[in-house]
């Protein structure tokens, strides 16, 4: 357990860079670590996590510019975490899994303090998040961990988690815009696709249903135009077919839902891989990158791949409650800056990253008592 808290004293060090850098479009290891205002290397009394901030007073030794308090508070975080995590899921017994949990504990904050300084969590750090899900659960489903996700749990928890919340994002979007379409669908792939899947992953499963959605891409590469599909069909037909569901046709209700959110994921991280790559090729053509025209969090796809890391870390379950507790959290805040009529923003990120921590930490007793109480 100290030896988790160093460990994380030093990860958080390694945060602040990430949460620097990442950003700007930086490399994270070139040039090495320096002053942001005077740009002097720093030196390795300089880097020693939480004690080299307090023995400057808060300020750089070479151009006395004041160091935000941030620095040590995350250093401070990612320590407190780790050994919490070491406590809860000892090394010795769970293995790869809490080594897992530590990584999604550094990629749950330092998504939160980019988001909270820029509205934006950056791809870089999400979508290998989801990859780093799967290859922990791959281990996990080796080793024989219990109470973590293999690496089919894994897959289903990011699905689902992408799912869910990109699910919210299209409807929400459609009753404020009042029932009308988009008035600029994305090519190839984008909110259209993603809707698709939601319909045919009703009732022809996660796979079929997504390879709809992909298909439709597909058909707007080859015609190079988008091929609208109206809302009111794909939106509209998924309120249409959960109510058939319910009713006893089709696969049912639960299975609809399921396959209709799974689908969904699966285009939205598909999508999300694409407006990465092709805004990563952008930038390296035109030398600067147009975040209004091909950035993938403008599209809002930053909290849907930020659940998608963290079913695939925890399960859909554990997901579920990390969704409950982020909307409760954020429904909280909303009236607490309504009533101090205040107009500073907050994206959903930090409460998700939130109710992640909670169900990370606690997720198991929650939901054994949850269980307990409907007798299950």
């Amino acid at each position: 357990m100290i030896f988790a808290g160093l460990l994380g004293l030093l990860v958080g060090s390694f945060s602040n860079v990430l949460i620097w850098r990442l950003p700007r479009g930086e490399n994270i290891a070139f040039p090495p670590s320096h002053c942001p205002n005077c740009d002097h290397r720093l030196g390795v009394q300089d880097l020693v996590p939480v004690f080299s901030w307090l023995s400057l007073g808060g300020k750089c030794r070479y151009c006395k510019a004041p160091i935000k308090a941030r620095y040590p508070v995350v250093e401070l975080l990612t320590g407190i975490g780790y050994a919490a995590i070491a406590a809860l899921f000892p090394p010795l017994t769970v293995g790869w899994g809490a080594l897992g949990l530590m990584v999604l504990f550094t990629i749950l904050l330092v998504g939160s303090a980019i988001d909270l300084d820029t509205y934006t969590i950056p791809d870089e750090l999400t979508l290998p998040g989801v990859a780093l899900g799967a290859l922990f659960g791959f281990l996990n489903g080796r080793a024989g961990v219990e109470g973590l996700p293999d690496f089919a749990g894994a897959v289903q928890g990011a699905l689902l988690g992408a799912g869910v919340v990109v699910a919210i994002n299209q409807f929400g979007s459609w009753v404020l815009r009042r029932f009308r379409e988009r008035s600029w669908p994305e090519f190839p792939i984008g909110y259209q696709q993603i809707s698709l899947a939601l319909l045919a992953g009703a009732w022809l499963g996660p796979w079929w249903g997504a390879g709809v959605g992909l298909l439709s891409a597909l058909l707007n590469a080859v015609t190079r135009r988008v091929i609208r599909v109206p809302e009111l069909l794909t939106l509209g037909g998924l309120l249409v077919s959960v109510v058939l569901g319910s009713a006893g046709y089709g696969p049912g209700m639960i299975l609809m839902v399921q396959g209709a959110l799974a689908a969904a994921g699966a285009v939205s991280l598909v999508c999300g891989m694409y407006w990465w790559l092709h805004w990563r090729r952008h930038r390296e053509d035109d030398g600067a990158a147009d975040d209004t025209q091909v950035d993938a969090s403008a599209m809002g796809f930053g909290d849907v791949k930020l659940a998608a890391v963290i079913g695939a870390f925890l399960g859909w379950e554990r997901l579920l409650l990390a969704l409950v507790v982020a909307v409760f959290a954020g429904a909280v805040f909303g009236v607490v800056q309504l009533a101090a009529r205040s107009e500073n923003r907050v994206k959903f990120g930090p409460f998700l990253a939130l109710g992640a921590v909670v169900a990370l930490l606690w997720g198991g007793t929650l939901i054994s008592s949850y269980r307990e109480m409907l007798g299950l």
